[in-house]
């Protein structure tokens, strides 16, 4: 039968054949069957014939089985009855048991007939003893009566409710819910009391088209097979980055054919998770959670659900045994490359750059690609522009959460290349180091060039150099050119007096810098990464094993980082090992300080037309950072004056630079100049 109700309603017209043959048998032998207040006392007869016995035990109606198992077969098994009856486990009686209790929610004349037969006309649904009658089952049947116990499949399903515990056993109300009711009829409408908790996922067939296509079957292969199985497994995925689990059991959901329900976690109560199964087994979903905050409610409560529905549950966490008595299939979600389709299957024409250069130290799920996509074009039509590279960084950043702010500063990259003076050498190993950064998925991943012993797939570069020659701003551009935030670590909040605080401090940087895409900057790096030395005493042994904890983390580490040093000398040669690069930023020579004088004083500077710089730049000794110091102060001494900057201003500025630095002035320099 194509008409979802139709079935249904047959059934209940054959049911109504079995009602009315108790009713005759009841009317019969009733002493008060003629009496127009049946139902509200009990007459003496009445008592008489009750108190005799329980009268003869229900036998069985051969025609009336026959009758339902013609009716099933010309349904067949889509009949949603028989789909619900398959994945709660319903036996024959147990569906029997439905039918009854089901039949006033759809017929009206079903409230009196059971009015008339419970012998009380305020109660007008089937009770547990009426409904072993009329399935031709003694109410003293064990096995009957086990079919109402917690435990079974419709009460644990919530298919069936039980009402008025405090009567007794056989007197108790049968409900069937109205959600339940409403899908056996036909409609789809999801279940009121799942509203904020969990939606119907239409797209997950369109992220799966969106996986990266090296990766045939997403990047849990055989997972879906056992999703499709007759008995579908609770899978816990042990996801390395916030969201890649649900995109990972997404992506097998959609490979196996099954719509998704995806639940928030957060809102999830453990008392609500029958509920969610029972709507994923009516409309033949696979439940996906996650992450879930605390994995040991929740996995237990799916591991006892009653129904066999495909869950798949996500967590940052790794598997506890002690969660659930029930082993769930536990898998770890391996972490995600970048995946060039997945960004131009969100873009509506190619873009104008190199999208894979642009996108590829990205490890975003296909949520997070969309939503960057999408802020990226707001920001490129806000600003009347095609769409540019740099539009796409800003919508990624804005994927990151703020999970590293409690103990970094966070920095939004404004310098790039052409704020940069640096010799040719330098500067090649900061490309050099950009192109690590950009390709280490391949190196690393594909050519497994870096593989067993728990290594990550990170990127750890050291810049050394004295104050000033352009080692943080050299680690902002690298972030600009990644298109990634970058944060630079309070040494602050890091080091901590008591025994082993440090250590918790850097491993709440490190876990969340693995889960997110930006720079990491460890600014005056030999403060913490400084050099092992002999134990003489327990502050020595302490401060050792803090090193031991670097040296492993960052061979575990999957980010990128930058160490910064005025003194490579201090650091362990045993870090040195571990980085991938190291720069080395020399003090610059006259022509790079000309160059940083110019790019200190370009416009929207006022530069009167007398300015030496070519003067500035010999006789002045300064790095970069000084360059700079000395540019400001000028420039605050020439808007007091009212007028462009100055040749005094810069002199100016100049002195009080050596002053700060603790060294002399320049003997050439008249003391007038100055």
């Amino acid at each position: 039968m194509t008409d979802p109700a139709g079935y249904l309603l047959a059934r209940i017209e054959l049911l109504r054949t079995r009602v009315r043959r108790l009713v005759e048998e009841r009317s019969g032998a009733d002493p008060s069957a003629g009496d127009e207040y049946r139902g509200l006392y009990v007459p003496p007869e009445t008592a008489k014939w009750l108190a005799g016995g329980p009268g003869p035990e229900p036998v069985p109606d051969p025609r009336y089985d026959r009758a339902a198992r013609e009716l099933a077969e010309a349904a067949g098994s889509e009949a949603r009855v028989h789909r619900l009856a398959a994945a709660f486990g319903l036996t024959a009686l147990d569906l029997e048991v439905l039918l009854i209790a089901v039949a006033p929610d759809l017929d009206r004349s079903f409230e009196a007939l059971y009015g008339y037969l419970n012998d009380d006309v305020s109660r007008r649904r089937a009770s547990v003893g009426l409904a072993l009658d009329l399935c031709g089952t003694p109410v003293s049947s064990a096995a009957g009566r086990a079919r109402f116990a917690a435990g079974a499949p419709l009460i644990a399903g919530r298919l069936i409710v039980t009402q008025d515990a405090d009567r007794p056993f056989l007197s108790r109300a049968l409900l069937v819910p109205d959600r339940v009711a409403a899908f056996l009829l036909g409609d789809d409408a999801p279940d009121g009391e799942l509203t904020g908790v969990v939606r119907l996922d239409g797209e997950a067939e369109d992220e799966a088209e969106a996986e990266d296509e090296a990766a045939p079957g997403g990047p849990l292969p055989g997972l879906a097979e056992r999703l499709r199985s007759a008995d579908p497994p609770l899978v816990y995925l042990h996801e390395p980055r916030p969201g890649a689990g649900v995109a990972a059991a997404r992506s097998a959901a959609a490979s196996a054919g099954l719509p998704v329900l995806a639940a928030d976690p957060d809102r999830l109560d453990a008392a609500l998770v029958p509920v969610v199964v029972r709507e994923a087994a009516m409309r033949g979903a696979a439940v996906v959670a996650g992450p879930l905050p605390d994995g040991g409610a929740l996995l237990r409560a799916f591991a006892e659900a009653s129904a066999k529905v495909p869950v798949l549950l996500t967590g940052p966490q790794p598997f506890d045994p002690g969660w659930s008595e029930a082993q769930p299939l536990v898998l770890d979600v391996p972490a995600r490359e970048n995946a060039a389709g997945a960004w131009r299957a969100e873009l509506p024409d190619e873009p104008g750059f190199d999208l894979d250069a642009a996108t590829a130290t990205y490890r975003f799920t296909p949520d997070q690609v969309r939503r960057a996509v999408r802020a990226a074009l707001d920001h490129a039509a806000l600003d009347g522009v095609p769409l540019s590279a740099a539009h796409l960084h800003r919508g990624a950043r804005l994927q990151n959460a703020g999970g590293l702010h409690k103990h970094a500063r966070r920095i939004v990259p404004a310098v790039g290349w052409d704020d940069l003076v640096l010799p040719a050498e330098p500067a090649g190993r900061l490309r050099e180091l950009i192109q690590r950064a950009r390709h280490r998925d391949r190196v690393l991943g594909e050519w497994r060039l870096r593989s067993g012993g728990g290594r990550g797939r990170g990127v750890v570069a050291m810049f050394a150099g004295d104050s000033g020659t352009g080692k943080t701003m050299s680690a902002e551009v690298l972030a600009a050119e990644l298109g990634l935030d970058l944060y630079v670590v309070e040494l602050s909040a890091v080091v901590d007096k008591y025994v082993g605080e440090t250590e918790k401090n850097l491993e709440r940087i490190f876990a969340e810098a693995d889960r997110m895409d930006a720079v990491l900057l460890f600014d005056e790096a030999d403060a913490v990464f400084g050099k092992r030395s002999d134990v003489r005493d327990a502050r020595d042994r302490y401060a050792n094993l803090e090193s031991a904890y670097l040296l492993q983390r960052l061979e575990s580490f999957g980010g990128i980082a930058v160490l910064t040093t005025n003194l490579r000398a201090n650091i362990d040669d045993a870090f040195t090992r571990r980085l991938d690069i190291v720069i080395d930023f020399p003090f610059p020579d006259a022509a790079q300080r000309r160059a940083l004088w110019e790019q200190c004083l370009a416009p929207p500077v006022p530069v009167d037309g007398a300015v030496d710089l070519d003067r500035c730049a010999r006789e002045f000794e300064l790095a970069g950072g000084a360059i700079r110091g000395a540019a400001v102060t000028a420039g605050y001494l020439a808007a007091a004056a009212g007028r462009p900057v100055a040749m005094a201003d810069l002199l100016a500025g100049a002195r009080r630079e050596y002053r700060k630095l603790g060294r002399l002035l320049p003997g050439d320099i008249p003391a007038a100049d100055l």
